[in-house]
């Protein structure tokens, strides 16, 4: 996994996860079949093309798991939820509350780049979305 993670050319780690999916598959079926589920998310910073810091920032999974911890937290007293929007206001508030916690990412400068390569990929992806229409059309 972590060579996987360590490459900069994303069909190159794609086949790296491949070989250890298969690696997993009559021992741990699950793991394998749970790394070939998620293969195309795993690999999307690795398609991003980001500077280090960043990267490595993204494709952990903790500061997500930090803020539901963190709304966990502020939400374990309420004993009966009465309908899903007082569920969605307790999270929001939750929310709010942590994120008077939250500290920068590490690689934050990086983030201009972060969003040039987004609205890059969003522009390919609605040229090839008008190409289609038209194609249709």
């Amino acid at each position: 996994m972590r060579q996987a993670w360590a490459e900069t050319d994303a069909d190159k780690a794609q086949r790296k996860l491949e070989i250890l999916a298969d690696s997993l598959k009559h021992e741990h079926p699950d793991a394998a079949g749970s790394l070939r589920e998620g293969l195309e998310e795993t690999l999307t910073v690795v398609k991003l093309v980001l500077p280090g810091t960043l990267k490595k920032t993204l494709r952990s999974t903790n500061p997500m798991e930090s803020a539901f911890d963190g709304t966990a937290t502020h939400t374990r007293n309420v004993k009966r939820w009465r309908n899903g929007e007082q569920a969605l206001r307790w999270m929001a508030a939750a929310l709010l509350e942590v994120e008077k916690r939250f500290r920068r990412i590490k690689g934050y400068k990086e983030i201009p780049l972060l969003i040039d390569v987004l609205v890059k990929s969003t522009d390919g992806l609605s040229a090839q979305s008008e190409l289609k229409k038209e194609a249709i059309a």
